[in-house]
């Protein structure tokens, strides 16, 4: 029974503090410090896997490598074209404007994280996925085939 006062109504109750500490276990906390692995996003992850993927082709072409920018993006801009309805891109290709002097506007290869995502089963799978992407797009970039730019492109296809 609750207590009144003398007019009639009753006492003010406390707001009652709520924690997520429900079960006595303790305050959720960071999991892992910020120098390990599993402190990355997966976002920051895949960053990592493209960036692994262009130091492969490195060796062999870094003046040419030097001169794109490569972008992650998570799913395409709008809508693809009519004729492209049915396919889902995994990377675009921005040429730029092929002027040296305008440092604004390179040649970009831009790779959607979420349509490689869903294609790779594995993180070895998408490794490899990334690396065939980003080898082909910048095969046809250079105007070649991507054998060229990787002799082991066509290895395991």
């Amino acid at each position: 029974m609750p207590v009144q006062n003398g007019d009639a109504s009753p006492a003010p109750r406390s707001p009652r503090i709520r924690r997520r500490d429900r079960h006595g276990r303790g305050m959720r906390g960071v999991l892992a410090p910020p120098g390990v692995p599993l402190h990355r996003s997966r976002a920051q992850q895949f960053g990592d896997l493209v960036l692994e993927a262009v130091a492969q082709l490195e060796p062999r072409w870094q003046a040419e490598l030097s001169q794109i920018e490569f972008a992650v993006q998570e799913v395409p801009d709008g809508d693809p074209p009519d004729d492209a309805r049915d396919a889902v891109p995994l990377a675009r290709l921005d040429p730029g404007s092929g002027e040296p002097e305008d440092l604004d506007h390179g040649p970009r290869i831009i790779l959607y994280r979420r349509a490689l995502l869903a294609r790779a089963d594995g993180e070895e799978e998408l490794a490899e996925l990334v690396l065939d992407v980003v080898v082909e797009e910048f095969a046809n970039l250079l105007g070649i085939d991507p054998e060229t730019v990787d002799p082991g492109y066509d290895e395991d296809e």
